[in-house]
């Protein structure tokens, strides 16, 4: 290689950057990170991560990304840790005996993930590099991970119990309520009010409402879903969305009525489901296409298609 040639490929390289606002993409079958500019759907990097990443969180600053790397064939057991302006994993924590990390949620300076094999949520402190808190659910396939806004309340998906697991600080522990709620629950979300926790239950076809204050049930949808995998509030609250992985369908529901607005086929195998922060767009990711389809709020079309990679799944929003 010549010294020219030599200049322009390591000096791309160097002055390669993270976009600024940036979509963050997990492919899972690539065993990647893609960061992407999400005005023009290029791709901007491709970080290597551990085995079948599945859930990502960013810190509050956006400089970090933290990566739950689930595993396939073997189950995972480990977090990496990206630099996100630099692009490259700068930490890849061992978690040694918990396995197959999964949800993931940074919050109060910590992450806080679960590891489904021991039915146990974990935190995890960038700053001395060491999870430093641990609690055991007891439920099976302890999945999905996340905190109210004050972090006085932690809420888990258990797949394999058919329950939510809602966590109250108390002092300095923890009081844990364990809520039934229908088959394989996996995606849920707290509406912005923090009053009702909706949960997607993947194997029975319908959505739970739990009332937090009394921590019961008071109301199941039936949205005929074949595996709802993931369901998000947008950031007003207005509506509710839903991935379905295997029907191959995106349903989105009014969440004051709790009525159907509209269904979507979008492709194969959606699963992740991002927000804008604006609520102008909205993101799900299409796994079984290698792509990623762009819906417009007010009209709910797809505007556009990404692709960011082999087997798009779990996805964040860096803005700077």
């Amino acid at each position: 290689m010549n010294v020219r040639l030599l200049i322009a490929v390591f000096g791309g390289l160097a002055f390669a950057q993270a976009p600024s606002p940036a979509l963050l993409v997990l492919n899972k079958s690539a065993n990647q990170l893609a960061i992407v500019d999400p005005v023009t759907g290029k791709v901007a990097g491709r970080v290597p991560v551990g085995e079948s990443p599945h859930e990502i969180a960013v810190s509050p600053d956006g400089r970090f990304a933290f990566v739950t790397n689930y595993g396939a064939q073997t189950p995972g057991q480990s977090i990496s840790m990206i630099d996100i302006a630099a692009m490259k994993e700068v930490r890849r924590v061992d978690l040694g005996p918990l396995r197959k990390p999964h949800g993931i949620f940074f919050a109060g300076g910590g992450v806080y993930f679960t590891a489904e094999t021991n039915r146990v949520i974990g935190r995890f402190d960038p700053a001395s590099g060491k999870v430093d808190w641990m609690f055991g659910t007891g439920q099976a396939g302890t999945h999905m991970v996340s905190l109210n806004k004050d972090l006085s309340r932690i809420f888990t998906a258990n797949i394999g119990s058919d329950s939510v697991t809602i966590l109250d600080r108390v002092n300095a522990g923890w009081n844990a309520t364990v809520v039934p709620v229908g088959k394989g629950p996996e995606g849920n979300d707290l509406s912005p009010d923090e009053k009702q926790l909706w949960v997607a239950n993947g194997q029975g076809g319908t959505v739970s409402i739990i009332d937090i204050a009394s921590k019961k049930v008071v109301e199941t949808i039936d949205v005929r879903t074949q595996r709802s995998n993931r369901l998000v509030f947008t950031p007003g609250g207005q509506r509710v969305f839903i991935s379905d992985l295997s029907g191959n369908e995106l349903i989105i529901l009014d969440a004051a009525t709790h009525k159907e607005v509209k269904r979507m086929a979008l492709g194969k195998a959606p699963e992740g489901i991002l927000m804008q922060p604006d609520g102008a767009l909205i993101y799900v990711a299409l796994s079984g296409e290698d792509a990623i389809a762009v819906i417009d709020s007010k009209t709910l079309e797809v505007v556009k298609r990404l692709s960011p990679g082999s087997g798009p799944d779990g996805m964040a929003w860096v803005a700077k």
